[in-house]
Parts: structure tokens; C-alpha cells; sequence
């Protein structure tokens, strides 16, 4: 455990309160959304409290702070990312969206029929439907990359699958259910040598380990603030300059265009082009203020943290009778998701049990049905952990499925 645990959790002013049955929080559902340090949330008062307005229209001071604030925050995520240029961050209200503004602008203007776009079953619906709707529109054909029996990516697979038909490689960094880990720089690699482009479903990744999307050869990277200790309704898409200034906008109104007559309208430079209307500004400013927080403490000290969480949730998981793991055993394949079963118990039972005892988790398909048919399942348990979480709370995890098995008489 790392030495300055206690610190970090005191920054996050949820984990010490207690539940309204008395018991302490545990909360272990980091992977459906992140809990907020306390330099965002009173950096959203402070917006709210001394300088709010809208931005990029007024001449007054508070126009002047909040889009001040608003184009460092999105330079901050730039740094952050290892992208080029600020103008490739575009806000969005999250990785849905991201996804979708890609498949309505760059696909639809250059996807045509007997295009290839190959997925695979372990996305995120965000990440999968609209690919699949935008795919049947165009005529183009998906083709899935095959999984090993650990929840891998079948590399070989993968390279048989490539054609110079393919034109979009659409994977995420990190499942959200079996926390694989996915080769991002090199299936971006293998991609453009045959001509196409890849985009990634960073929204678990960039929570868990450095992303740098030149190095990495990124085309698109769509992540959203609320998994990253930030706020709800705020995103990011990044894409190429070049790629980004080929597209279409997505939807149209204020602030995106140049000049409107009653003929016709020109549309801004990006990032501008693809945020129409007002945007959420204090979410925005306040992602960058979690990038700081992120930044500050340290990708050395979050993964050496979680990959020691790791390795003892996954040896006391093992333990329980009669439970299954979904996704890699090994820790250099996933991150901090484990997604489980108990034979004989419903993943609902399971999850209901184990909040009578203060631990959160998360039950269902998880946006991932495809997967959930691929495992021969139709839900599983989720218990995803974050740099602030400590092998107390597993213990806690452990006992509360003991205290699970043993109401639902598995024991």
C-alpha cells in the first residue's frame, strides 16, 4: 500500500461518510463512475460563487475568466494526452457522444458501400452501436476480432481480419468488464498499414495508466470526466487536426459557424466546429482542475497502487467458492475490473447482499451484451477499483460475499 493512502483519501470527501444503515462506504464501482477530490468540487463552487457566465461572446470580466479557464482546461487535457494541438480537444458531454460524433461526421462523409469496420465483442455499447447503425446505413460490413479464452484479443485473428477494405479499427484501451487491457499502438500500427484509421473508447484506460496518442499513433480518443474524478456531462474527443478539419459538423447552431446569410453559412475553425450551442463550461473547467489532481499525484503512484489492489483482489477473489472470474488472470494483461459470478447465486442477489453490508458494486451486462453472450451469460458482478481504494475494503469485499453465500445457502 502506498504510504500516502490515508492523504488520498481524505482528498475525497465521500469515502468517509457513512451509509444511511451506519455503515461505512465502500465503494467499488469506480469503473461505472469515479468519486471527486476535493479541489474539483470546490472548484465547481468557486465557479458557480465568483465567475460565472457564458463563454466566447462577452466583452464583460466574467466572460473573460470563465473562456480564460475554459481553453487552459482544454490545453491541459492536450498535455495531458500528448496531443499536438489544443484545437484537437473537442469538448463533448461525454464518450457517447464522442463515438457518435464521429460515426455521423467522418463516417458518414467517407464511408462507402463494401467499407470494412472491424470491432470485437468486449466493447462498450458506446463504442458499438454506432458503428453498427452508421455500418448499416453505408453498406459497410463489420467483421469482429475474435477472443481467446482468457478475454484477450486474438491477434492473429486480428491481422487476418485487416484487408485494404478496412477503413475504421474501432477498440477500447480497457474493457469495462473483463479489464483487458488492449495493444492500442499496435493495432493502430497494423490499421494504417492498410490504410485505415483506428478509433479508441479511452474512457477506462486513461483512468488507469499514461496515454500519449502521437506516440501511440491514435486517430480518435474519446474518454469522459466523470470516470476521471471529474464531473458528469463533460467529454473529450480528440482527433487528428487534419481528420477533424475533413469532417462535417455535427450539430449546428451558436457558436459553431463563421457567417450565416439567408443563402447559406460557413462553419468556424475546430475545435468550435463541433461545439455548437452553449457548452457545459464548469464541467469543462473543472475536468482540467481533475487532470491537475491526476497529474500531481502521479501515474508511478496510481499504478503502483492499483496493480498492488490488483494482485490482492485477484488472489482473495480466487478463494471464494464457486466464483469465476471473467477476463485475464494474468496482471500484466488487465487493470482494476474484476467481473464475477457465484454458481447458484444472481448476480442481483449478489449485489443487493453486499450493499446491506456498505459495498458498492455494480450488477447487469454492463453496456456489453454482446460479451455477456459470448461468456454464455446474461449478467455478471463488478467490483472496479481506483488508486483511493485499500486492501481493507477488499477484505470487506470477501466478507460480504461470504455473508452473501451464506443467505443465499451456498455455503
Amino acid at each position: 500500500m502506498i504510504a500516502n493512502i490515508t492523504s488520498i483519501r481524505h482528498d475525497f470527501p465521500i469515502l468517509n461518510t457513512k451509509l444511511p444503515n451506519g455503515r461505512p462506504l465502500v465503494y467499488l464501482d469506480s469503473g461505472a463512475s469515479a468519486q471527486r477530490p476535493r479541489s474539483v468540487i470546490n472548484k465547481i463552487t468557486e465557479i458557480y460563487e465568483h465567475y460565472y457566465s457564458n463563454v466566447h461572446r462577452g466583452a464583460h470580466q466574467l466572460g473573460d475568466r470563465v473562456t480564460s479557464e475554459m481553453e487552459s482546461s482544454r490545453a491541459r487535457i492536450q498535455s495531458f494526452i500528448g496531443a499536438s494541438l489544443p484545437e484537437e480537444i473537442i469538448f463533448t458531454s461525454g464518450t457517447t457522444m464522442s463515438a457518435n460524433l464521429v460515426a455521423q461526421t467522418w463516417g458518414r462523409h467517407f464511408l462507402k458501400d463494401g467499407d470494412e469496420i472491424i470491432l470485437n465483442e468486449m466493447e462498450h455499447h458506446a463504442n458499438f452501436v454506432p458503428w453498427q447503425k452508421i455500418a448499416k446505413e453505408r453498406g459497410v460490413l463489420l467483421k469482429f476480432i475474435q477472443l481467446t479464452p482468457d478475454g484477450r484479443l486474438d491477434l492473429e485473428h486480428y491481422e487476418c481480419l485487416l484487408t485494404p477494405k478496412t477503413k475504421l479499427v474501432a477498440v477500447t484501451g480497457m474493457s469495462n468488464v473483463l479489464g483487458t487491457i488492449n495493444p492500442v499502438k499496435y493495432m493502430a500500427q497494423r490499421a494504417h498499414e492498410v490504410g485505415a484509421l483506428i478509433f479508441v473508447d479511452g474512457a477506462q484506460s486513461v483512468t488507469h495508466q499514461p496515454v500519449n496518442v502521437v506516440e501511440s499513433e491514435i486517430d480518435f480518443l474519446a474518454f469522459s470526466g466523470h470516470k476521471l474524478f471529474g464531473p458528469s456531462g463533460i467529454g473529450v474527443l480528440y482527433g487528428r487536426k487534419t481528420l477533424l478539419e475533413s469532417m462535417p459538423p455535427f450539430l449546428f447552431g451558436g457558436n459553431m459557424i463563421a457567417e450565416v446569410t439567408c443563402e447559406k453559412s460557413t462553419y468556424a475553425n475546430i475545435p468550435a466546429r463541433f461545439e455548437a450551442g452553449t457548452p457545459p463550461i464548469t464541467e469543462a473547467i473543472a475536468l482540467g482542475t481533475a487532470i491537475d489532481y491526476v497529474m500531481e499525484l502521479g501515474f508511478d503512484t496510481i499504478m503502483e497502487q492499483e496493480s498492488l489492489l490488483s494482485q490482492y483482489t485477484l488472489q482473495k477473489l480466487q478463494e471464494v467458492p464457486g466464483l469465476q472470474i471473467y477476463g485475464p488472470l494474468e496482471l500484466e494483461e488487465r487493470g482494476s475490473i474484476f467481473s464475477f459470478n457465484i454458481e447458484g447465486a444472481h448476480p442481483e442477489d449478489l449485489a443487493t447482499l453486499l450493499d446491506r453490508k456498505g459495498i458498492a458494486v455494480r450488477h447487469g451486462h454492463h453496456c456489453t451484451m454482446p460479451l455477456h453472450q459470448h461468456l454464455n451469460i446474461n449478467a455478471s458482478v463488478r467490483a472496479s477499483l481506483a488508486f483511493y481504494n485499500t486492501t481493507e475494503e477488499i477484505d470487506a469485499l470477501i466478507n460480504a460475499l461470504e455473508f452473501a453465500r451464506q443467505r443465499l445457502r451456498l455455503a
